[in-house]
């Protein structure tokens, strides 16, 4: 399999015919942000006129990159005639209040994840894109990695037979470096719904999000299960998902875990007929492989190089430029929402 046919580039650039290039305001510009601007700016599927940020030197930085861009005060500054979306990535709280405005100044939003702290609040932006007719993107980036495609094609193909196990994994080795995501009232948790989510999300669209049955998960705070969500996030958490469909999931993720290396991220899936995997190599938050399991024997399907990181929102920009409206898809943020309370146990 040719690496390079992994991804139908086609869809994400360069610009489809017809397309109209959209004009972009970024609200919040610091690390995140800012590779989200830059993705974009380097495809040249979006124009980049506004960008804002609390930290002027962040706002400072980003000019460098978007040239012709204005640095305004806030997200209502950015809200003219002429913009067509916004691209947030500012702390999770403000995150479903910031896209809800957004959406009803009839703009297209791309959000960090999480697009909300609970499903209460996704739900109600999910409502808010469908009654505003406009795409609404989130940042699961994962999705977008050349490795995790592969995985998802085969999965989608119906070779692995009958899936009925999965087991999901993402250890951090460090832990958010801000206080607010030590904050549950500001974060909405701790690595459920900063890691965690990615992996949900993973299984969930490559198994077609199947309803779930059961969720029973254990939470942890500095090596003690945490008594009380409303006071302290998790730094370690594993949760057992049993679906609909029958395949049992299992997840655990962590911040701050002494594994030995940066990061452990894997996506395993097993079938009657074999399995399939996503995994990162030698402790790389960037670096994945995609390998195919038959019996005792590997074959890998996808290995780096791959230059993936902002991918998602050079792909939401595309498809901003085709004249893409509010998708049905957007609901799947709902359903992975649902699992994370869930595990949340709410």
């Amino acid at each position: 399999m040719q690496q390079d046919s992994l991804l139908d580039k086609n869809t994400i650039f360069p610009l489809q015919p017809n397309s109209t290039i959209p004009k972009l305001g970024f609200l919040g510009v610091g690390w995140i942000g800012r590779n989200r601007l830059e993705a974009i700016a380097k495809h040249q599927v979006a124009e980049i006129t506004y960008v804002s940020d609390t930290v002027p030197a962040n706002s400072e930085e980003a000019l460098k990159t978007a040239l012709n861009a204005q640095a305004v005060a806030s997200l209502d500054d950015m809200l003219t005639e002429e913009v067509d979306g916004i691209v947030i990535a500012t702390p999770s709280a403000l995150h479903a209040e910031q896209t809800i405005t957004a959406l009803k100044a009839g703009k297209a939003v791309f959000c960090q994840k999480p697009l909300g702290r609970n499903r209460k609040e996704i739900q109600k932006v999910v409502e808010a894109a469908r009654a505003a007719d406009k795409l609404l993107g989130v940042d699961l980036s994962y999705r977008n990695t050349q490795a995790m495609q592969a995985v998802h094609r085969v999965i989608q193909s119906g070779e692995l037979g009958e899936i009925y196990g999965v087991e999901l994994v993402f250890h951090n080795a460090y832990g958010p470096d801000k206080p607010w995501f030590y904050d549950p009232k500001l974060s909405g948790g701790g690595c459920v719904i900063d890691l965690g989510v990615h992996l949900v999300d993973l299984a969930m669209w490559c198994l077609n999000f199947p309803a779930v049955a059961s969720v029973n998960s254990s939470l942890f705070s500095k090596g003690k299960r945490i008594i009380s969500l409303e006071e302290e996030v998790e730094d370690y958490a594993t949760a057992s998902i049993n679906l609909k469909t029958g395949p049992h999931v299992q997840l655990t993720c962590s911040w701050n875990l002494p594994a030995g290396q940066e990061a452990i991220i894997s996506a395993n899936f097993y079938g009657t007929n074999g399995g399939v995997a996503f995994k990162n190599r030698n402790g790389s938050f960037y670096d994945f492989v995609a390998e195919r399991y038959y019996g005792t024997r590997t074959e890998v399907l996808c290995s780096p190089p791959d230059d993936w990181s902002g991918r998602a929102g050079v792909v939401w920009a595309n498809r901003l430029a085709a004249g893409e409206k509010y998708h049905a898809e957007a609901e799947e943020f709902i359903k992975v929402a649902e699992v994370l309370d869930k595990m949340y146990g709410k």
